[in-house]
């Protein structure tokens, strides 16, 4: 008796389980993405209801059956009964809660029934709408079909999904791909109020140069030793930096500059990417990266754009909009930025999280990127076919879209640093205190010496040296004893050192830092080696995999053939003298010569606050990446006879390289304007970057574009007898011995580096302004 109670009580409960399962659902409309399923389940819910009514029913039957059965039997027993009958009480009352409820239930069935009822007059339109849940087939969306079988098999692979209203459902699937993504054409069924575009934005805001860096100062934030340094670097600088900004602004009277929303997410300071650089800036850890930074930031500001800095991953996410998740989702709202300064890592970071909006949106990113990325390593299918792929490449972004600490190849765009200037007193100054035989050596990390007694015993036969290597407790004892050693100096004192000292050595390494710089500022004369063969990709460990040759296939000015290339060949003697370490007479001799020679300070224009301004101005104002600035190429063209537009290109007046046609109509938005182009042909063992700069030009990448066409062979009398469009980086070229000219079938692979002795280059050449490489005179 007692387990058949059990078993009816369990039974009982299971039921009213299932039944509030059934009425636990989502109310209708509580998802976007809901299509009525409890409607669709209604039949199925009333059968349920039906059935629990019966087998209460049953088991109250069979409870009375017991009770009756225990009276005839039990019950006359009396004082001999082993259960006397209080202990049956709980199952009197048992008795009365079943019939309650029961009676509860069948209440409920009926009013379901009637609601059941009243939503089937809608069924019509329900069972149409599911109709219209099928995939699509619509020529104009190839991959829905793909999209929706995957979103089948993954959809709880992120809770991204499932924040966007993925439920599992088709019609969720179609939904989510039509008006989240947009691989499947828009349901016509659905309330467009949720898909609407956004709002237009607000008017442009003018911007308005800045006179004051303390709210900057504020951006940029605390918690980190490279945060303090940037911040350091910007106060140090504040008056260098307002000067500049008035003689732009005077400079740029009148023109309108809209303010751009700036975003500066600097990746390789964040926690996720290690941040190996902050520990390391209070002991003589590489500053260069944040030299630059800290420069960016200010040139930025005080250009008058409103700007957001982050150094962490979760900074980033909010910025931006990243739905929780894993990061397979597109952003929640429209990007809220014009422009994204990053480095490799935040990039990385960026394409993890944002979905399919980071190929989206990626055209508004502008790469800080120091030793630069050469569009043969960008281009993810050719690198991977061609062996040029690496950790740190094949992004397919536009080549130009990479900024530089130094102009290593036009490819990408110069962005630089600076480096302080002096006045006219401080000019004097210098020059009437240079010790002459006072030398201070490139290197704060005691590695750098090791191995280098032999050269510093010969330059202490003429000079006394001076160090600047960190250490904590003993002194290094890769640094020799005759070497006086400052340790690790603030940048003040550095700048001290410099301005006193007449020679500044380097051994090598670091490659391309801003200090050689600061030191020709300063008066000094900088000595470095002369690497034979030259450092790449190929024969040195620090190169390799980085998304650049620089190698001996180069150019002559591409190629690392010293510590520090642009001082060698943009300034040279006599502020700069590179020699062979290897070979004693000469670096004695040269040490004899610096000695005697007396040098002014020098800084390059392009590298002051004024020349910095200028640039990035100049390419917030023209660089648009988002805008296709022409028609696509023909996919491939075989026969001799292959027509394309004609070239808007004319011979100059001594036959020697093509010129923009005075009568061909002028693009007011392509940038640089079209009249700084000179069309040369190189010779086979030269890059276009050479073949530019022996004609006292650059290579422009942006002008390939209009290279790129068989007509322009014929103008410059080359013989053709096929033309053909092939992806190879040296394009457009012709091969000369047997006749065969190439164009370009890849716009992101047209590049000024690089070449092959099989081909003579078709090459883009401009004019520059006088100390701004990275301006053509009528830039600004």
């Amino acid at each position: 008796r007692i387990f058949v109670l059990g078993i009816g009580f369990f039974t009982l409960c299971f039921l009213m389980t299932s039944l509030g399962g059934q009425f636990s659902a989502k109310r209708l409309g509580d998802s976007p993405f809901t299509i009525r399923t409890e409607v669709m389940g209604a039949l199925e819910s009333r059968g349920v209801l039906r059935r629990m009514s019966d087998m209460l029913e049953m088991l109250m039957k069979r409870m009375d059956i017991l009770a009756r059965l225990e009276n005839s039997t039990d019950f006359h027993k009396g004082d001999e009964a082993r259960f006397p009958l209080d202990r049956f009480q709980p199952a009197a009352g048992l008795m009365e809660r079943i019939q309650a409820i029961a009676q509860n239930v069948s209440d409920i069935a009926i009013k379901v029934d009637q609601i059941l009822r009243n939503s089937l007059l809608n069924g019509k339109v329900v069972e149409g709408r599911r109709d219209q849940c099928e995939v699509p087939r619509d020529p104009k969306y190839p991959d829905c079909a793909g999209k929706v079988e995957w979103m089948r098999a993954r959809w709880t692979s992120d809770p991204c999904y499932a924040f966007f209203g993925v439920d599992g459902t088709e019609c969720s699937f179609l939904i989510y791909l039509s008006e989240v993504e947009w691989f499947c054409p828009p349901l016509p069924w659905r309330n467009r109020t949720a898909a609407l575009p956004s709002p237009q934005p607000l008017p442009r805001v003018q911007a308005a140069f800045q006179s004051d860096l303390a709210h900057l100062l504020e951006l940029i934030g605390t918690g980190k030793e490279s945060l303090s340094f940037m911040k350091k670097r910007i106060r140090h600088l504040a008056q260098q930096w307002l000067r500049a900004a008035r003689r732009l602004e005077q400079k740029l009277k009148g023109q309108q500059r809209d303010q751009k929303h700036i975003l500066i997410h600097i990746g390789f300071l964040t926690e996720e990417s290690g941040d190996v650089f902050s520990p390391r800036v209070l002991k003589g850890g590489p500053l260069g990266e944040m030299v630059q930074w800290a420069d960016i930031l200010a040139a930025l500001f005080l250009l008058g754009h409103s700007l957001r800095v982050t150094v962490s991953l979760k900074e980033l996410q909010s910025h931006l909009g990243v739905p929780p998740g894993r990061g397979n989702c597109p952003l929640t709202s429209p990007l809220p930025f014009d422009l994204i300064y990053t480095d490799y890592h935040g990039l990385q970071q960026m394409k993890q999280h944002m979905g399919l909006s980071f190929k989206k949106y990626r055209c508004r990113v502008r790469v800080i990127d120091t030793f630069g990325t050469e569009p043969a390593y960008n281009h993810e299918e050719y690198a991977t076919l061609r062996g040029y792929r690496t950790n740190w490449g094949y992004w397919n972004l536009q080549p130009t879209q990479f900024m530089t600490m130094f102009p290593h190849t036009p490819d990408n765009s110069f962005m630089g640093f600076v480096s302080e200037e002096l006045n006219k007193t401080e000019r004097q100054f210098i020059k009437s205190n240079k010790v002459s035989s006072m030398a201070v050596v490139y290197g704060k990390e005691a590695s750098i010496w090791k191995g280098k007694e032999k050269f510093l015993a010969i330059l202490n036969k003429y000079m006394e040296i001076h160090g600047t290597v960190y250490y904590e407790t003993q002194r290094p004892p890769e640094v020799p004893a005759f070497v006086k050693n400052h340790g690790l100096l603030p940048q003040h004192e550095f700048q001290q050192l410099l301005r006193k000292a007449k020679l500044f050595i380097g051994f090598g390494f670091p490659y391309e830092g801003p200090a050689p710089l600061e030191a020709i500022a300063n008066g000094c004369v900088f000595l470095q080696a002369r690497f034979n063969p030259p450092h790449s990709s190929l024969n040195h460990e620090f190169f390799r995999g980085k998304p650049t040759s620089r190698e001996a296939s180069l150019a002559e000015g591409e190629r690392v053939s010293s510590q520090h290339p642009y001082a060698e060949d943009f300034i040279g003697k006599p502020h700069v003298w590179t020699v062979d370490y290897n070979n004693s007479e000469e670096f004695e001799a040269a040490i004899k010569t610096i000695v005697r020679t007396q040098v002014d300070p020098y800084l390059p224009y392009e590298y002051t606050c004024e020349g910095m301004l200028e640039r990035i101005h100049a390419y917030i104002q023209h660089q648009d990446f988002c805008t296709a600035s022409s028609p696509p190429l023909p996919p491939k063209a075989k026969s001799p006879a292959m027509q394309s537009p004609l070239s808007p290109l004319a011979l100059s007046p001594n036959a020697t390289h093509l010129v923009w046609s005075p009568s061909a109509s002028r693009d007011p938005h392509t940038w640089p304007p079209v009249d700084s182009l000179q069309v040369w042909v190189s010779e086979t063992q030269h890059a276009c970057t050479e073949t530019c700069r022996r004609q006292g030009l650059v290579c422009e990448p942006t002008f390939f574009r209009f290279l790129n066409k068989k007509e322009v062979f014929l103008q410059l009398s080359i013989t053709c007898d096929s033309t053909e469009y092939e992806m190879n980086h040296l394009y457009p070229a012709v091969a000369e011995n047997v006749h065969e000219c190439y164009l370009q079938k890849e716009p992101l692979l047209f590049s000024c580096a690089g070449y092959n002795t099989k081909y003579r280059r078709l090459c883009p050449c401009r004019d520059y302004r006088k100390g701004q490489v990275a301006l053509c005179r009528d830039c600004l």
